[in-house]
């Protein structure tokens, strides 16, 4: 309903544009085509990867796309309703579920990096080292040291959600364990203020890092490992959707000019790249 509020608009405004300057309704369809809707996690925006993409991707293609950065969940939920044309996402779980319900078309592998557990110089539970997140986890639980979780069904809160599994940890309801409702970059600085931990991707942090003060004390475990991919919402479910700027966007991701700019991205500010590119490869054979 959102969506067709959105373009019923979108065409009354058209509609007066063609009055005003002669287009005919032809041309201006074809503009209102042109238009692509982006539901993207926060790290992909708060890294600054799409602020070098997108730019790139319009000139190429003509499209002018509008981003919307909010958790994985959240964009999922966009796409669930026929809200976003094109999903960029790292909840491979969440995403699998949402290719099952018949939302989704065409996912394809993007790039990954890792999740870093980050927190204070000091270290209060002493976490620095540990080889596993879970043992990392429970070192923080056991004092009931200070903890950030965005709490907002993002790729990120859904991973952490594992690791507090896999380490027996209920800590819903938990005075130290605290939700901050926020995007990567936001927890990131709501952690640095609090000297608390908290778990972030790479890209993020490095991104953002320089007026933290936090450190990253764990890293390396299987389970940190953090997968985008990219995913056109499925036009048989919502004909509105813009299925060609869709595909458009989805084959430029994995285009070797892209997949050469995520390949050094980052390089230049902090001497290694914040992701690494996986067109054509499988998911299995990550992080080996």
């Amino acid at each position: 309903m959102k969506r067709f509020k959105v373009f019923s608009a979108v065409m009354a405004a058209i509609g007066t544009v063609v009055l005003l300057s002669g287009i005919t309704p032809a041309q201006a369809a074809d503009t209102a085509q042109k238009n692509l809707i982006l539901a993207t996690t926060t790290s992909t925006q708060d890294s600054g990867l799409l602020d070098v993409l997108i730019p790139i991707f319009e000139k190429k293609t003509g499209y002018f796309v509008k981003t919307i950065a909010v958790g994985s969940g959240q964009a999922m939920t966009m796409g669930q309703k026929g809200e976003a044309d094109v999903l960029l996402v790292h909840s491979p779980a969440a995403e699998k579920q949402f290719m099952a319900d018949g939302c989704g078309v065409d996912r394809k592998l993007i790039m990954h990096n890792d999740f870093i557990i980050v927190g204070p110089p000091a270290d209060p539970a002493g976490i620095k080292g540990a080889k596993s997140a879970a043992k990392a986890y429970k070192k923080i639980a056991a004092p009931g040291s200070i903890y950030m979780s965005r709490g907002d069904n993002s790729g990120t809160h859904s991973k952490e959600k594992a690791i507090l599994k896999a380490a027996g940890i209920n800590a819903e309801g938990q005075k130290w364990y605290q939700q901050t409702g926020l995007g990567m970059g936001q927890t990131l600085n709501v952690s640095a203020e609090k000297k608390a931990y908290t778990l972030a991707d790479r890209g993020t942090y490095l991104a953002v890092k320089k007026n933290l003060g936090l450190d990253i004390l764990v890293e390396g475990d299987a389970i940190l490992l953090n997968i985008y991919h990219v995913i056109g919402v499925n036009p048989a479910k919502w004909p509105k959707v813009n299925a060609a700027g869709a595909k458009a966007f989805s084959d430029f991701m994995v285009s070797k000019e892209v997949q050469d700019i995520i390949k050094t991205f980052g390089v230049d500010k902090f001497g290694s790249p914040l992701f690494s590119p996986d067109a054509g490869k499988t998911v299995e054979s990550l992080g080996k």
